[in-house]
């Protein structure tokens, strides 16, 4: 294989193949760290992954490959997400038909050699059938011939992978199957072949031990490699979102054109029922749009004329033109791809530790094994030798840590997948775990709880001036500035007709308002702290502020020359959906906040109707980190909601900052979580998922450890002397199986999780 010897950039990505187990993951990330240049490596088993960062002096890409190679694994470079996903299915694909064949092969294999052993104990009959036309002796050779070809045919992959880790002093799952079925196997030649040099109470054979634990361990490959296949379903289906062609408009003609070779500018035709392969924005045409696998929200969104469109999205109606803004990595579908990767590759805490431990586990278990035989060869009753083997084998069969090593992140994978369909971003699986312990939630006023789309609802002007040139100069102000309530004023004198005057020296004073000059007269608006700082007095009006901000109405000042001129009211309604949010939230156990740079008394009002336990108002753009860090009580951590543009400095002094979004405008920079939607809703779901997560991580990681605290002990014979219980290799490798299989079945219960569950 070619490799890039290039310095690569920080963090890059490996796809790491050969990895069975928890150990493994230890193992990998130990030689990427001992890597010079390498600052952090992360390695995910579920995903096959591992992430790296580097320092100063990054390393080339061959140093990197070469280090897990000598680790006894297999890695590449991480190529083009759409190639990496496809190369990704196919090795699932036939690494799943490979252990199905696997498994059928030796499932015939091992049939006649379990009659022929268990079928004396567990049918007389059939025992005697067998001693009178067969004999033992060559029951025990034709057992014999079908377990070595067992072994060395479907069982190869464990000798391949288990005896190499052997060497390396660094065994593996593999290891200790290969050590399992080893014993039973050698030990059952040599009573077949040289009886004489064993003691006559100790010649036995374990043919069907060591046949139907390469059965069962296969059995259980095939269903976990099923069950980890389907766990990457969501990146899939995001993945085929973007179609690999559109219709560019060359010359008046529509060509299908890759998508790789489509530029910013292009002019592309979607005609109803097909897929937006691109960002941009609606030129010709009209239509509605269905936005749900990207938002989640099932109502179509109509589109005209300056409409921005998502790529991915789906045209339900006419047909339209829209220009290309975005291509690549650039686009939303691409960001959200790369977000839901990176929260399936990341790594709890818990996890950390799960790996450490792991590292450590499989020597430990040989260890075991060893102190089990030499335990019943010397002190256990007669056959001690048999019993010996017979109980080392099961500590070794028992004990592999897939479970472990599978608990937190196919969690994290299934999780993240289904909160992706629901318009819900994790940017790391940190945030999952911090998520589901936060209790309290502190939310932006405008664009958050409210619509974010205010209207003008009063204009009252002083006696000495005129409505129209105060709207007039007033809008001519607002005109340059970006905010919301700006441009509800502005749109109020369009409305009425008015033109707008021309404007000099305006300047805005953050937290405010702002100021101008227009037709030679000083224009200040903003609110009664703004008047305060240039000495307008506002008493004379505050019986009629009172009362527009006792309606959650925001009050704005406007002073001409020194003289207030009116007071204006504009009213942002509270969303449709955010009281019973609220309320969910509230019912969950949070203290909930409100942060606004609104007047105290409008403030108040709206946390009145919905029921907040706090408000804080008038807060300075600067001083929601202050309020923030005022909301913390003791080490129960914060989570903040906002629009994600403004609250840029709140979210990241957050524990947990979420940004509010529509799908095209998303601080993905500034954020933990994203929600594609405006609707506080996405918040509870998104609260709900995160502790409906930890409980099936936490549910995993307890059997996982529970399984190996009860079992080995028992499979060492611990209950023997007093209840004469022993379990049986065979036994031992089934609930191996059945330990992987279950922890991947508990977590792809986490894709039924709907919204309000």
């Amino acid at each position: 294989m070619k490799v890039n010897n290039a310095k690569p950039e920080s963090p890059l990505e490996l796809n790491i193949t050969g990895m069975s187990c928890a150990s493994c993951v230890g193992r990998v990330e130990k030689a990427l760290l001992a890597v010079p240049g390498v600052s952090s490596a992360n390695v995910n088993l579920a995903s096959a992954r591992a992430t790296l960062e580097f320092g100063s002096n990054p390393p080339d890409a061959q140093a990197l490959v070469k280090a897990v190679k000598d680790a006894g694994y297999s890695a590449a470079v991480a190529r083009d997400r759409r190639a990496d996903a496809r190369d990704r299915a196919a090795q699932q694909h036939e690494e799943m038909a490979a252990l199905k064949q696997a498994f059928l092969i030796a499932a015939v294999l091992t049939l006649p050699v379990f009659a022929l052993e268990m079928g004396s104990h567990l049918w007389p009959a059939l025992g005697t059938l067998i001693h009178e036309t067969f004999g033992h002796r060559n029951s025990w050779i034709v057992q014999f011939v079908l377990t070595t070809i067992v072994l060395a045919g479907p069982g190869r992959r464990f000798f391949q992978h288990g005896i190499p880790a052997l060497l390396r002093l660094a065994p593996d799952m593999n290891s200790l199957v290969v050590l399992g079925t080893t014993a039973a196997w050698g030990y059952s030649t040599v009573a077949t072949f040289l009886p004489d040099v064993l003691p006559a109470d100790a010649i036995n054979v374990y043919y069907e031990a060591a046949a139907v634990i390469v059965t069962l361990i296969l059995m259980g490959r095939y269903l976990e490699a099923r069950a980890k296949g389907r766990t990457g379903e969501a990146i899939a289906r995001l993945m085929s979102l973007q179609p690999e062609t559109a219709a560019v408009m060359r010359n008046g003609v529509a060509e299908q054109v890759p998508i790789a070779l489509i530029v910013p500018g292009d002019a592309v035709l979607v005609q109803p029922g097909e897929r937006i392969p691109l960002d941009g924005e609606l030129i010709e045409g009209q239509s509605f749009v269905d936005e749900s696998m990207l938002t989640g929200e099932p109502a179509p969104v109509r589109k005209e004329s300056g409409s921005p469109v998502t790529g991915g999205t789906i045209n339900k109606t006419g047909s339209f033109t829209f220009k290309v803004l975005r291509v690549g990595d650039d686009t939303v579908l691409a960001r959200i791809i790369q977000m839901v990767e990176v929260a399936q590759g990341s790594k709890l805490p818990i996890q950390s530790l799960v790996d450490r431990v792991t590292l450590w586990f499989v020597p430990a278990v040989m260890l075991v094994a060893v102190l089990t035989f030499v335990y019943w060869a010397l002190l256990a009753p007669v056959p001690s030798l048999s019993l010996a083997l017979i109980n080392a084998v099961a500590v070794l069969i028992v004990a592999c840590p897939c479970a472990m090593g599978l608990a937190t992140p196919v969690s994290i994978m299934v999780a993240t997948g289904r909160s992706a369909e629901m318009g819900i971003l994790f940017r790391n699986g940190n945030a999952l775990q911090m998520l589901s312990e936060t209790r309290t939630i502190a939310f932006d006023k405008t664009g958050t709880i409210t619509e974010g789309k205010p209207v003008l609802t009063d204009l009252m002007v002083q006696p000495g001036f005129d409505e129209q040139a105060v709207l007039a100069m007033l809008a001519a102000v607002e005109s340059r500035s970006e905010h919301p309530i700006a441009q509800a004023i502005v749109a109020a004198a369009a409305q009425r007709g008015l033109q707008l005057l021309e404007v000099s020296d305006f300047q805005a004073i953050p937290g405010y308002g702002v100021h101008a000059t227009v037709d030679a007269k000083r224009v200040d608006i903003g609110a009664d702290r703004l008047l305060e700082k240039f000495g307008h007095d506002s008493h004379l009006v505050a019986a009629t502020v009172a009362d527009l901000a006792s309606q959650a109405k925001t009050p704005i000042y406007v002073a001409i020359d020194g003289r207030l001129a009116a007071v204006v009211a504009v009213s942002d309604q509270i969303r449709q959906t955010t009281p019973a949010a609220i309320s969910a939230l509230r019912d969950a156990g949070f203290r909930t906040a409100m942060i606004t740079g609104d007047n105290t008394r409008t403030a108040n009002a709206i946390a009145a109707r919905l029921q907040l336990d706090q408000v804080h108002a008038e807060v300075l753009p600067d001083g929601k980190v202050q309020v923030l860090q005022s909301l913390r009580s003791g080490n129960s951590l914060l989570a903040y909601v906002g629009d994600g543009i403004n609250d840029a400095p709140a979210l990241a002094e957050a524990d947990i900052g979420i940004a509010m979004g529509s799908g095209t405008d998303i601080a993905i920079e500034s954020a933990d979580v994203v929600l594609m939607t405006g609707e506080l809703g996405a918040v509870v779901n998104a609260v709900l998922l995160a502790r409906a997560t930890m409980r099936n991580i936490r549910a995993n990681l307890f059997w996982a450890f529970a399984y190996n605290v009860a079992l080995i002990p028992l499979a060492a014979g611990v209950l023997y002397p007093a209840f004469g219980i022993l379990l049986s290799p065979v036994l031992a490798a089934g609930a191996m199986a059945f330990s992987s299989v279950f922890v991947l079945g508990n977590a792809m219960r986490l894709k039924r999780f709907h919204a309000g569950a």
